[in-house]
């Protein structure tokens, strides 16, 4: 069998957030990201159809969400997506899961509308789909001591970031889950 092409990513559904949290858990090595993903849910502007599973031989073998944040700009806020967390289970890494999750994830927020996305991720990999630094567009991350490079985003409609300069406002989710 062909893993990648017998690998398919569709929305969650209830049945599998147990799997969900067991992916974020063994991929991270720890708690926190499956209990963020539980607590996002939980979220108002948490959004079903952007948080993903990757199933292989009926196992969610990798997860990826996407949430909706605001960029505290000078006129009013702007909204982006968070892409955050993005999981794949350790013996499936380096296949290809995530960056499909990645690549399916943002085709359905930009099917959706949403104009950008923004993620606090690994500068070597995040840039192969399209994310630059996101000081290009003068945003900053809430957090001290991030990394430019590290902090990137991208966008799904062109222009959609200039002139939406300043600070993400990520939920309190994510505060708890640092």
């Amino acid at each position: 069998m062909d893993i990648m092409k017998d690998t398919k990513i569709r929305p969650e559904n209830t049945d599998d957030y147990p799997a969900i949290k067991r992916v974020n858990d063994l991929a991270f090595g720890q708690p926190n990201e499956g209990l963020l993903v539980e607590e996002l849910r939980r979220n108002p502007r948490f959004v079903p159809e952007l948080s993903l599973v990757a199933v292989y031989e009926d196992t969610v073998v990798g997860h990826i969400l996407f949430l909706p944040v605001s960029i505290a700009c000078e006129d009013s806020p702007a909204i982006s997506l968070s892409l955050a967390p993005m999981a794949v289970l350790p013996e499936h890494q380096g296949m290809g899961i995530g960056s499909r999750l990645i690549e399916e994830g943002i085709a359905a927020a930009r099917t959706m509308g949403y104009e950008s996305v923004i993620v606090l991720g690994h500068p070597e990999y995040y840039p192969r789909f399209g994310f630059q630094p996101a000081s290009r567009w003068g945003i900053q991350p809430p957090y001290e001591g991030v990394p430019d490079e590290a902090f990137m985003a991208m966008e799904l409609i062109e222009n959609s970031l200039e002139g939406k300069s300043g600070v993400v406002e990520y939920p309190q989710e994510y505060e708890s889950a640092m």
